[in-house]
């Protein structure tokens, strides 16, 4: 059965009215999958140790966050008001991508039902993301002694310039950023790996750049583990994103990357991502799009 990890505070924290952020896509997925009777096993992570951000972030900073102490301006890049709630959600949201790690490590894939924060940078936080769970989870994976390097494979329509700046100075972990060019952050730092694609990118023109990136990322670093941040905000319908790739075309990237992986018995943990759209409901078949891919790459002989 494919590993889920999934808790409901996820959705379940206070937002002030009319917030841009989908709250309640998490949920909504979630029960979707339920519904499907798809081949899943669900996991609920427990709250991460702050210690272990302190090996990725600031010190003060992190303190300063989770305490509640830092200075509002600083929690207005973020974009969200600071509660007591808002801490637990992302503690627990962080043990869950290591936990997503441990059981792609056990079972060669996992998926995330959350997850992606690749604004985070070393000492502060933006676009929504407090702390940056995609370095977090390769950190991780690198505890174990048979993961040497990790490949970050980013495909939210934002930059992943957190996770760029976090990992520069690193040998064993190798980011790949394919992103909009005219789009969130306004300053974009190096990825070891960068793919821009202009406003207005189809499916066809995204997957002829991306697929033989991906091939080649992988054939030039030959990482131990893959991190996979598959968000869906490159959707035509998406209100950040500013793409046209289509459902189908999510949903060959999604394959792609897993088949790739397969093919090289790399374990993959997978992270939502992205996805902005007031009908929360229609982000689910987007997101679903991944779980559907997974199982139709590891377990080809189930029904879905």
């Amino acid at each position: 059965m494919l590993p889920l990890v999934y808790h409901d505070i996820y959705s379940n924290f206070p937002l002030p009215d009319g917030h841009r952020y989908p709250l309640q896509k998490y949920q909504l997925l979630k029960t979707f999958i339920e519904q499907q009777q798809w081949p899943v096993q669900s996991f609920e992570p427990t709250v991460l140790c702050s210690d272990k951000l302190k090996a990725i972030h600031h010190v003060d900073y992190v303190d300063a966050l989770i305490s509640g102490n830092l200075p509002l301006v600083k929690m207005r890049r973020i974009g969200f008001p600071w509660t007591p709630a808002l801490i637990q959600r992302s503690l627990t949201s962080l043990g869950g991508t290591t936990l997503t790690v441990d059981k792609a490590i056990e079972h060669g894939v996992a998926i995330h039902l959350t997850g992606g924060y690749h604004h985070a940078h070393f000492d502060f936080g933006s676009g929504f993301c407090l702390f940056n769970d995609l370095i977090l989870a390769a950190n991780h994976a690198l505890s174990y002694p048979e993961i040497e390097k990790v490949l970050i494979v980013d495909c939210d329509v934002h930059q992943g310039d957190g996770t760029a700046t976090l990992a520069q100075d690193r040998s064993d972990i190798v980011t790949l950023s394919v992103h909009c060019d005219k789009n969130f952050p306004s300053r974009k730092p190096e990825s070891d790996i960068d793919l821009p694609m202009p406003i207005g990118t189809d499916s066809d023109k995204y997957l002829r750049e991306f697929i033989p990136c991906l091939t080649l990322a992988l054939a030039q670093h030959q990482p131990d583990m893959v991190i996979y941040d598959a968000g869906v905000d490159i959707h035509t319908d998406d209100e950040l994103g500013y793409m046209s790739v289509c459902q189908s075309g999510i949903a060959q990237r999604d394959n792609a990357v897993f088949e790739a992986c397969k093919a090289h018995q790399i374990p993959v943990a997978a992270v939502i991502g992205g996805g902005y759209r007031t009908e929360q409901t229609a982000l689910v078949p987007l997101h679903a799009e991944l779980v559907r891919a997974a199982l139709n790459t590891y377990y080809p002989h189930t029904e879905i």
